[in-house]
């Protein structure tokens, strides 16, 4: 389904700074707002991977699904990345409602909580959260992930404490949270697959690591915040001086340090991001001075890594787009059963090898623009106006750079959050 491109005039006319209508950059971030609309989110209120410049894509049907083609995983497939992209998005569906306060913002902010509800139902396995839909609307990839479960979370919480949704629905999207939380305690704190998946679990939050840290103290804290209930808040006190790893650190003291990224020289502020967002979260909803304070130089920590992503924005040639390939189900021709977790990720590393020769647009954009956009985010999250300040002007320099109607992947979406963050610099902050 193609939703027709927004107006840019629909937004900005109620928008709560008036220079918009005449700022290049705010008017290029609400032509990034309409590519969402129109082509990115499905019929599902799911968030795409990509589309044709027209919106086509092809989705997988539930045989495919079932037999884990092209992989289990889903990679490299339209919906590989409901629960993620919809659980990031909603900062900025949330962020501009409160911004516009327009009942069709409002609108939209529900359909993306929708999306994030279905993919909690598919499944009879507790926890386990679907990475999309087949073309029956209801069957998913076997495999979850750390990384779809951890945007799900942030995404309902924004939604639920962001004033949009009714009394009764937030308390149905609550319950269903705490069902999710008390499965993957129970697991653990494992992510659990759905039969006929190749492994009965896929990545988890307990290992001392920057991505299970703040994701696991996260998930506690915000139980704790949206229930009421005191095991929650004891679980969360005790695991957040528990120590592990080699060196032996605390889980407070591995948010403290901020984002990490295993290579310096292959940034992952996209995947970096899913720790940043609920480290923000564990910032905004803590009340001991002390551990607030860590968790604010995790994010300032955060925002200094990210940041020297942003140039990248510049390498990206607006004008010059290269070959993308579609048809997502040539990949089908490298397939094998996989029996294993392992196996799953070795089938998917060895298609996108081919994917990559067949599909140059592919690593342009993932390149050079999904990781400055995701920096931008990463950097207006920092909770130090100052620190934002400083790289407001590199940051308006990558929402203004791309011509999204151009893109044939949706990760550019960061840049709505960064923007409405943007805006919501101080005064004196914003001119300096």
């Amino acid at each position: 389904m193609v939703i027709p491109l927004l107006g840019v005039g629909a937004f900005l006319g109620a928008a709560v700074h008036a220079a918009d209508a005449t700022d290049p950059v705010a008017v290029n971030v609400e032509k990034a707002h309409g590519e969402i609309w129109r082509r990115f989110m499905d019929p599902y209120h799911l968030l795409l991977d990509s589309t044709e410049l027209d919106g086509k894509y092809d989705r997988p049907t539930p045989e495919e699904c079932r037999e884990g083609k092209p992989n289990a995983l889903a990679w490299w497939t339209p919906i590989e990345n409901g629960a993620m992209f919809n659980g990031s998005y909603m900062e900025a569906a949330c962020l501009r409602w409160q911004q516009t306060k327009a009942e069709e913002d409002r609108g939209k902010a529900r359909k993306v909580s929708q999306g994030l509800m279905l993919l909690a139902s598919v499944s009879k396995v507790p926890g386990f959260i679907g990475r999309g839909v087949a073309t029956d609307g209801k069957t998913p990839y076997p495999m979850g992930s750390n990384d779809q479960t951890s945007p799900w979370f942030y995404g309902l919480w924004r939604y639920v404490d962001s004033g949009i949704p009714e009394t009764a629905e937030r308390q149905q999207i609550v319950a269903k949270m705490e069902e999710v939380a008390t499965a993957l305690e129970a697991t653990g704190w494992l992510m659990p697959c759905n039969p006929p998946a190749p492994s009965p679990f896929r990545g988890g939050y307990a290992p001392f690591t920057w991505e299970g840290a703040p994701r696991l103290l996260f998930l506690c804290k915000v139980m704790h915040h949206l229930t009421g209930k005191p095991k929650w808040d004891a679980l969360y006190q005790k695991l957040l001086r528990e120590s592990g790893g080699t060196p032996a650190r605390t889980r407070l003291q591995l948010c403290e340090a901020g984002m990490h990224f295993d290579n310096e020289k292959h940034r992952q502020s996209w995947t970096g991001a899913s720790g940043v967002t609920v480290l923000r979260g564990l910032w905004e909803l803590e009340q001991d001075p002390e551990v607030k304070a860590a968790y604010g130089r995790g994010l300032a920590a955060s925002a200094a890594l990210a940041a020297g992503g942003l140039e990248m924005h510049a390498k990206f040639k607006v004008d010059a787009p290269q070959k993308f390939h579609h048809d997502w189900r040539v990949l089908n021709q490298w397939w094998r059963p996989q029996r294993s977790e392992q196996e799953a990720v070795d089938v998917a590393i060895f298609q996108v090898k081919e994917l990559g020769k067949l599909s140059p647009q592919r690593y342009q954009e993932h390149s050079f623009v999904r990781e400055p956009c995701y920096a931008a985010w990463v950097v207006t999250l920092c909770p130090d106006p100052a620190v934002v300040a400083a790289h407001r002007d590199a940051i308006r320099a990558v929402l203004g750079h791309y011509k999204y109607d151009r893109l044939y992947y949706s990760q550019f979406f960061p840049v709505e959050a960064a923007w409405y963050r943007l805006r919501q610099l101080p005064a004196a902050e914003a001119k300096s």
